[in-house]
């Protein structure tokens, strides 16, 4: 049987790929409080029963980094217990991308069954077109970030034949400025050899994760986008030099890539009561109008 495709309501035809983008997990073996305050893995749960209550297959789900809070194997096994049955039932390929608080040779053993090196963690995935590749700015033994020659050739490398639907790059340090005196210490270094070899490619977006609050900019013409943590996120609401974390404003990121834009909206996890208005029966009922009478329903004010 023919599955009826859906009407488009605006300018845009529907999304070429979506993206679940996700970060700063910081989970620890035998779950202790992080810091004395925050149940890392029941913010973890309650952010991925977020994400599967969104009734979506995700093209892939990607977690920018920082899975674990120490890199303790247990850690990472817990984290792969919890992520992989959920992307089994979405049918999503899961990305894990390293941070400055993993340890790369635990990550490589026991996330991903590779040999445990120290090796950075990177890779590239075709999701139907769009490319989405992973770079690892971990330094061993430091927080700050770094990009290594060997990496950046491979990055050109992969980079030199265009992907139909472009590339979207994930990364843990965003090549970003961060109000927080804090996070400008633990930056990515030396960022322009990476704006060097992004220059010129079918680089359309680089996510990222590391500030635990959701913010966004530009770097050597791309836009980036950063995913606060499902962990604790940043008070912002206070001076700079006075920010510290707190157990809410917990969100992920949806990634929508369209022909000519790409858009990233952020998700809050949160209990609220929600109005119930617009529902599956409302589309339906907006759908066998015509785009005349669409806008005279909705549109016009009354």
């Amino acid at each position: 049987m023919e599955v009826p495709q859906p009407v488009q309501f605006g300018q845009y035809p529907p999304a070429r790929r979506t993206i679940v983008h996700l970060s700063d997990t910081h989970l620890l073996a035998g779950n202790p409080p992080l810091g004395g305050r925050y149940d890392t893995a029941a913010n973890l749960a309650r952010t991925l029963e977020a994400v599967e209550a969104l009734g979506i297959r995700p093209d892939a789900i990607v977690f920018t980094g920082d899975l674990t809070d120490l890199g303790e194997p247990e850690a990472y096994r817990a984290l792969r217990a919890v992520v992989e049955p959920l992307a089994a039932r979405l049918g999503s390929p899961v990305v894990w991308v390293a941070g400055n608080h993993d340890e790369r040779p635990a990550l490589r053993r026991d996330l991903l069954d590779l040999e445990p090196t120290e090796e950075p963690v990177v890779g590239a995935w075709d999701l139907g077109g769009l490319r989405l590749v992973a770079l690892d700015t971990s330094v061993p033994g430091w927080h700050h970030g770094d990009l290594d020659e060997g990496q950046l050739a491979w990055l050109r490398s992969v980079l030199s034949t265009p992907a139909p639907l472009g590339t979207i790059l994930a990364l843990h340090h965003p090549p970003l400025p961060s109000h927080l005196p804090l996070f400008d210490i633990l930056e990515l270094r030396d960022q322009g050899r990476l704006a060097s070899a992004v220059a010129g490619s079918d680089v359309r977006a680089i996510l990222g994760g590391h500030l635990h609050y959701s913010t966004s900019g530009t770097f050597a013409g791309v836009p980036v986008s950063v995913a606060a943590a499902t962990c604790y996120t940043m008070n912002l609401a206070r001076p700079a030099s006075e920010v510290n974390g707190m157990d809410a404003g917990q969100s992920f990121h949806l990634v929508h890539v369209y022909d000519d834009t790409i858009t990233h909206s952020v998700v809050p996890v949160v209990d609220a009561v929600t109005g119930d208005y617009f529902s599956a029966e409302w589309i339906e009922r907006m759908a066998r109008l015509t785009p005349e009478e669409r806008l005279e329903r909705f549109s016009r004010k009354r």
